[in-house]
């Protein structure tokens, strides 16, 4: 009897709630004497992040039934680069939807390079890769160009609208992200004039290793049958966890190396309707989760993550507030001539594995107790990847099937 009273004490620590979170925060705005981000390449990653989840959202909403897959960071990036090219009325436009406009950073292209040479350092295992594509018939200004290249390092390819483009393309992309993603662009056409490209892989590093890996499990699905994944496993798996019932889900927390973490929100019931999480989502909600869930050890399992994953966003954004822009683009500094954009290719792939530099613990305790907890992804879930000390969001899921989200 006692080990339930305990089990339920927990149980009610763990309880988050999401009107709480939400009112502290409103409480901290109205004083405006704390912020959470606090400096401009964290509030820089806010705003990135904010772009993202509402990006997400949209993606998500075109197909419910559908798994999703994101990595917002190069595609804010290449539609920054864009904005160095655009009138002072399309600039604001874009801004406005990459959440630029709540910064007050009169060295935001500094801020975001930096931010990015941060991001894509060898040991967070984060690869990202952004480039703006061009026709040479537009006749584009040289000073674009030089502007893009000396402030990003990469200078927007022009096509000359040959078979060969495709090839130097992909090509280049393969190469800045290890080799790790291939065909970005799974074509081009002679009416390409500016087709921005945005890619990123994440080979998931865990600080904890997992000691049983690659047994094939059951993964629950919403009115169909299970499907058969790999699952890999460990008890005393430390964790910081939570219980929002507001959500009606389950919120885990797992480090990774160099301050990446993954959250999981793992719905109470097996459904693919997970609405209720993706509209909570925003940079200062997940910045409270960090915040606020409770360090334990769990007997963990999860899925052997191996997806990739590639989209044309181009409907997404014009959903985001950009469709007045995009029927007219009014890219002054880039050329003379109307633009119009083809599509938005983005591709990404993530794979983690059962290794970590660091083994569990062999005594199972929380608040000196010892307690059977488990938190086992076999159903629905989405997923986020946080760089902890900036607040960038790397990547966000959604997985309704696994094997739904092509493997590597």
């Amino acid at each position: 009897m006692r080990k339930v009273v305990m089990l339920f004490g927990l149980w009610s620590l763990l309880s988050l709630s999401h009107a709480q979170l939400t009112d502290t925060a409103e409480a901290e705005g109205e004083e405006e004497a704390v912020d959470l981000f606090t400096t401009p390449r964290t509030k820089l990653a806010a705003a990135t992040s904010d772009f993202g989840f509402n990006l997400f959202r949209q993606l998500a909403a075109r197909d419910p039934k559908a798994g999703v897959f994101l990595s917002p960071m190069s595609i804010s990036a290449a539609f920054t680069q864009i904005s160095m090219g655009a009138s002072e009325r399309a600039e604001k436009q874009i801004y406005r939807a990459l959440r630029y406009h709540t910064l007050q950073d009169s060295q935001l292209h500094d801020t975001l390079r930096d931010l990015l040479s941060s991001l894509r350092a060898s040991a967070k295992g984060f690869k990202s890769a952004d480039r703006i594509l061009l026709a040479r018939k537009l006749r584009l200004r040289l000073e674009y160009l030089n502007s893009v290249e000396k402030q990003y390092g990469v200078r927007p390819q022009t096509l000359a609208a040959g078979a060969r483009d495709l090839k130097t393309v992909n090509d280049w992309f393969k190469q800045q992200t290890g080799g790790k993603v291939e065909q970005v662009v799974p074509s081009l056409s002679r009416n390409t004039a500016m087709l921005p490209v945005g890619a990123a892989f994440l080979k998931g590093k865990w600080i904890t290793r997992f000691s049983k890996a690659n047994k094939m499990e059951n993964f629950q699905r919403d009115g169909e049958a299970p499907a058969l994944i790999p699952m890999m496993e460990q008890e005393n798996y430390p964790v910081k966890m939570g219980i929002d019932p507001d959500l009606g889900c389950t919120i885990a927390q797992v480090p990774m190396e160099d301050g990446i973490s993954m959250y999981f929100f793992l719905p109470d019931e097996v459904t693919q309707n997970l609405t209720l999480i993706e509209e909570a989502l925003t940079a200062e909600f997940v910045q409270d989760l960090s915040n606020t869930l409770h360090a334990v050890q769990v007997l963990l399992t999860l899925p052997v993550i191996k997806l990739s994953y590639s989209t044309d966003l181009l409907p997404s954004l014009s959903d985001l507030g950009l469709s007045e822009w995009l029927a007219e683009t009014d890219l002054v500094k880039i050329t003379n001539q109307p633009v119009k954009l083809n599509a938005v290719h983005h591709k990404v792939v993530m794979e983690t594995a059962p290794e970590g530099a660091e083994y569990a613990s062999t005594t199972p305790t929380v608040n000196g107790q010892s307690l059977a907890l488990t938190y086992r992804v076999d159903r629905p879930f989405l997923f986020l990847v946080r760089d902890e000390p900036s607040g960038a969001l790397l990547f966000i899921g959604k997985v309704l099937n696994p094997r739904d989200i092509g493997r590597v």
